[in-house]
C-alpha cells in the first residue's frame, strides 16, 4: 500500500497489532533499534550461526527422542522388530533405543539428525573459536565473551559424551568404562567420585538415569543460558568486522537486521537443517544394533568416540605405563595425566591467552577491526601448533585402525605418535610463523611497487622494464589495516629522570620483555632493511613511470565513519564499539 504522497504505508492489521503492543509494553523503540542493527558481511561470521542453528535442531530432535526413550537399566528380554537380537537380555534403555530406530515412525531419522547435529554443533564451535583466535576478535572488550565460548566448548564436549552414552550399547558402555577408569585414577577421592556417579560398583543401576537428567536438563539449560548471554553481549558490543575500505574502530559496515539479514539468516537456518537431513538420510551414524548391548567382557577393536572426544582417546593410547606406589596407594599417571593435563592445558591456555597477550604487548585499547592472521604471526603460529597437536592425538585415537589398514605394527604407530606429538607442533609453529612473515613482506612489496602487469617497456637508453599498477583502494585499505606493534621498554630501562619503571624490573620485567619481543615480531609495512630503495630498477619504478609510483604511494582518504561503504550496505557510527561474539 502507498499513501497519496507515494510513501509506503504498512498494512492496517500490522499497525494495529504494533500499536496494541506498544501501548502496553512500550516496545516500539527497542524493536526499531533491533531491526536497525548492522551485521557485517563475511563468510566466517556464518560459523557461529551454524553452531546456533545446530543447537536449535538438537533441542527440537532431542524433545522428540525424549518422548520415547526410557532411561532405565532394568534388564528386559528383547522381542522387537530387529530379529537378530530377539531373545537377548539387555537394559531397557537399549531396548527403547532399538524401538525408536525400528518401530517409531521417523525415529531413526530423528536419531540420525540428532547425532549429526551434535557433531556439526561441536565442529562449528571449534571452527568459530579458531576464527576468533586467529583474527584477534577475543581482545578487549570481548574477552568475557571469549571465556563464555570456552565454557560452551567444555559443556558441549560433556553433553556429547553423556548423550552417546545413553543408549547403553557396547560402544557407549566402553566409553563409560574408560570414564570410570579416569575417575578412579584421581588420587584419594577417585574411588568416592566413582561410587557417587555410578551408585556403586560399575556399571551399577543408576548411571543411565543420572546421565539422562544431566543430558536433558542440566547441561542444555546451562548452554541455553550461556548462549543467551553470549548473544546479548554481542548485541550490546556490536560486531567486529574484517579490515577494508571505510571500516574503522568506530563504525560497523554491513547490512541491517531487517530485511537483509533476517532473510539471509532465515534461509541459512533451513539450509543447515536441509544438509543435516540429507546427511541423516544417506550417511549412517552410530548403528547401535550392530554393536549389541553393553557387556563388560565384550570390547571390539576399532572403538572410537566422536571426533571431539577422540583427542582424549589418543592421549590415553599414547601414554606409556607410568605408575607410582605411595604409602600403599597406586597413582596411575598413565591414566590421570593424559586424560586431564593435555585438555586442561589447551582450555586453560586458550582462556588465559587474551590476558597474557595484553600483558606482554601493553595493548589495553579496544579493538573492533579484526587482524589478518598474517599480521599476528606468533598468535597464528601458536594456534596452528595447537591444531597440529590436537590432530596428532585424534589420529592416535584410531591407531588400531591405522595399523590394520596400513599393515604397520600397532606399537610402531604409537612410537611415531610419541615423537610427533612434540615435533609436529614445533614444526607447525616454525613454518607458520615463517609463512606469515613472508606474506607480510609480500604485502609490503605490493604497497611499495604495486601489481605486476606483464607489460614490458623499452626505455630510451635501451633498458627493458616491467610496468606495475597500483593496488585498488579496497586492497590498499586491507593492507594498511596492519597496526605496527609497540615495543615495551627494555628490562631495567629508565625514564627521563633515570628511574627504572616498576614493570621493567626483576624477573617479571625480563619475562615480559621476552614475551613482548616474541609476540610482536613483525615486518614493517614501509621502509626498513633497505626495502624500497633502488628496487624500482627493472620494475618501471624509476624510468618514466612516476605516475604509477605516485599512485601506489598516494595518501588514502578513508570513508568517514557512518558513510555508506558500498551499494546495498550500510555503515553506522554511534560512538560505540563494534563487536563479534558469535555470529
Amino acid at each position: 500500500m502507498s499513501s497519496q504522497d507515494g510513501q509506503a504505508v504498512p498494512p492496517k492489521a500490522l499497525t494495529g497489532l504494533g500499536g496494541f503492543l506498544d501501548d502496553r509494553f512500550r516496545g516500539a523503540r527497542g524493536v526499531r533499534t533491533f531491526f536497525k542493527k548492522i551485521f557485517p558481511d563475511h563468510w566466517t561470521f556464518l560459523l557461529g550461526e551454524i553452531a546456533l542453528y545446530s543447537f536449535i535442531i538438537l533441542l527440537l530432535t532431542g524433545t522428540f527422542l525424549a518422548l520415547f526413550f526410557k532411561p532405565s537399566m532394568t534388564d528386559v528380554i528383547y522381542h522387537g522388530t530387529y530379529t537378530r537380537l530377539d531373545g537377548v537380555r539387555m537394559s531397557e534403555a537399549y531396548a527403547s533405543t532399538l524401538n525408536i530406530s525400528f518401530d517409531v515412525r521417523g525415529g531413526l531419522l530423528m536419531r540420525q539428525i540428532h547425532h549429526w547435529a551434535a557433531d556439526l554443533f561441536m565442529a562449528a564451535i571449534f571452527a568459530h573459536m579458531l576464527r576468533i583466535f586467529f583474527t584477534g576478535a577475543y581482545r578487549k572488550p570481548r574477552d568475557v565473551n571469549w571465556l563464555i565460548g570456552i565454557v560452551l566448548l567444555t559443556l558441549g564436549m560433556l553433553e556429547g559424551l553423556f548423550g552417546y552414552s545413553l543408549p547403553d550399547d557396547l560402544l557407549s558402555g566402553t566409553g563409560l568404562r574408560i570414564l570410570e577408569g579416569v575417575i578412579l585414577g584421581i588420587p584419594i577421592v577417585g574411588t568416592y567420585l566413582s561410587f557417587f556417579l555410578f551408585g556403586g560398583q560399575f556399571p551399577g543401576n543408576d548411571i543411565i538415569p543420572r546421565l539422562y537428567v544431566i543430558h536433558v536438563l542440566l547441561i542444555p539449560g546451562l548452554i541455553l543460558g550461556l548462549i543467551a548471554a553470549h548473544l546479548f553481549i554481542m548485541f550490546h558490543q556490536k560486531h567486529t568486522q574484517m579490515p577494508g575500505k571505510g571500516r574503522t574502530e568506530k563504525n560497523v559496515v554491513g547490512a541491517p537486521m531487517y530485511p537483509y539479514f533476517m532473510a539471509k539468516t532465515g534461509a541459512f537456518f533451513f539450509f543447515v537443517f536441509g544438509v543435516l537431513a540429507l546427511l541423516s538420510t544417506v550417511a549412517q551414524i552410530n548403528p547401535i544394533w550392530l554393536y549389541g548391548p553393553y557387556n563388560p567382557v565384550s570390547i571390539s577393536a576399532g572403538s572410537q568416540p566422536d571426533f571431539y572426544m577422540g583427542f582424549l582417546e589418543g592421549t590415553l593410547r599414547i601414554s606409556p605405563s607410568w605408575t607410582w606406589d605411595l604409602a600403599g596407594h597406586t597413582v596411575a599417571w598413565n591414566v590421570l595425566f593424559p586424560a586431564l593435563v593435555p585438555l586442561g592445558l589447551l582450555l586453560t591456555g586458550a582462556a588465559l591467552w587474551p590476558f597474557i597477550e595484553r600483558w606482554a604487548t601493553g595493548d589495553y585499547a579496544e579493538h573492533n577491526v579484526n587482524d589478518r592472521p598474517r599480521n599476528a604471526p606468533t598468535r597464528t603460529a601458536i594456534g596452528v601448533a595447537a591444531v597440529a597437536f590436537y590432530s596428532i592425538m585424534l589420529l592416535e585415537g584410531a591407531n588400531d585402525l591405522i595399523a590394520d589398514h596400513l599393515d604397520i605394527p600397532l606399537y610402531t604407530i604409537t612410537w611415531i605418535a610419541r615423537f610427533a606429538v612434540f615435533l609436529g607442533p614445533a614444526l607447525a609453529y616454525f613454518l607458520t610463523k615463517r609463512i606469515c612473515l613472508g606474506l607480510q613482506r609480500k604485502d609490503r612489496d605490493l604497497l611499495e611497487h604495486g601489481l605486476e602487469t606483464g607489460i614490458i617497456r623499452q626505455m630510451p637508453d635501451g633498458e627493458f622494464v616491467e610496468i606495475h599498477r597500483p593496488v585498488s583502494e579496497e586492497k590498499r585499505a586491507v593492507l594498511l589495516s596492519k597496526k605496527e606493534p609497540v615495543a615495551l621498554p627494555a628490562p631495567g630501562a629508565a625514564d627521563e629522570n633515570d628511574i627504572p619503571a616498576p614493570a621493567t624490573r626483576g624477573l617479571a620485567g625480563k619475562l615480559r620483555a621476552t614475551a613482548n619481543r616474541v609476540i610482536t615480531e613483525s615486518v614493517p609495512l614501509t621502509g626498513g632493511n633497505g626495502h624500497g630503495n633502488g628496487h624500482g630498477n627493472g620494475h618501471g619504478g624509476s624510468h618514466g613511470d612516476e605516475a604509477e609510483r605516485a599512485a601506489v604511494g598516494a595518501p588514502h582518504s578513508p570513508v568517514a565513519d557512518g558513510d555508506v561503504a558500498a551499494p546495498g550496505t550500510v555503515a553506522r557510527d554511534n560512538g560505540q564499539q563494534s563487536g563479534d561474539a558469535g555470529s
